[in-house]
């Protein structure tokens, strides 16, 4: 089975969004990775609903949306409302992690949590069969075009262990430093999909790019 492909939009160009959007419609991307920063939870700040809407208007796929916020449950709706179609939160930044989730899923998208790479996957037991998706993080997150984190690949491990043994059908996103490189094995380790910025945006040919990245399975 091919890999899920979500280019981060983080890593285009600005100046030309419409462009960019359309470029990964005409692509083999599967979904739009949004990361929302609010320079409180991660230091740097991204986009809000204005962006996110934009987007939205000419993006024809699934909007992925990954928020680095505090208090994410106080903005969900409106995320919702703005074009997410997956809405993910960072298990650090919930005090109320399931009903969270609860909140995502009575909105009708589909309910995603993000770990930091210090964040043991083992804090999702009680709720991985609850979520639709598990972002792990293989950078530190709040700026692209970082090192991945070796460890990335044990932790996948442990978390396809996890989900297996919890009867979930929660998707393993990768996001951080994915390349040409590392994305063979990291699909051998058990992720199903591959988030990837400054890969795809920096290169020569970004539809070229991403259809390498499609074709690793």
């Amino acid at each position: 089975m091919k890999p899920i492909i979500a280019p981060s939009v983080l890593a285009s160009d600005f100046a030309n969004l419409q462009s960019e959007v359309e470029m990964l419609n005409e692509s083999q991307a599967d979904w739009l990775h949004i990361d929302i920063m609010d320079g409180r939870f991660v230091p740097n700040i991204s986009f809000g609903f204005p962006v996110l809407q934009a987007i939205q208007r000419h993006a024809k796929k699934p909007l992925d949306v990954h928020l680095m916020i505090v208090e994410p449950e106080l903005y969900i709706e409106q995320f919702r409302e703005a074009g997410a179609e997956i809405i993910s939160v960072h298990l650090e930044a919930c005090n109320h992690l399931h009903r969270t989730i609860q909140q995502i899923k009575a909105t009708g998208a589909k309910a995603g949590v993000a770990l930091n790479p210090h964040t043991s996957v083992q804090l999702l037991d009680d709720v991985i069969a609850d979520v639709d998706l598990v972002c792990v993080m293989s950078v530190n997150p709040g700026f692209g075009g970082q090192k991945f984190i070796e460890n990335t690949y044990r932790k996948i491990e442990a978390l396809k262990n996890l989900i297996i043994a919890r009867n979930s059908n929660a998707l393993i996103e990768i996001d951080g430093g994915v390349n040409q490189q590392n994305a063979p094995l990291l699909l051998e380790k058990g992720a199903d999909a591959l988030v990837a910025g400054s890969f795809v945006f920096n290169s020569a040919d970004p539809i070229q790019t991403i259809a390498n990245l499609k074709n690793q399975a």
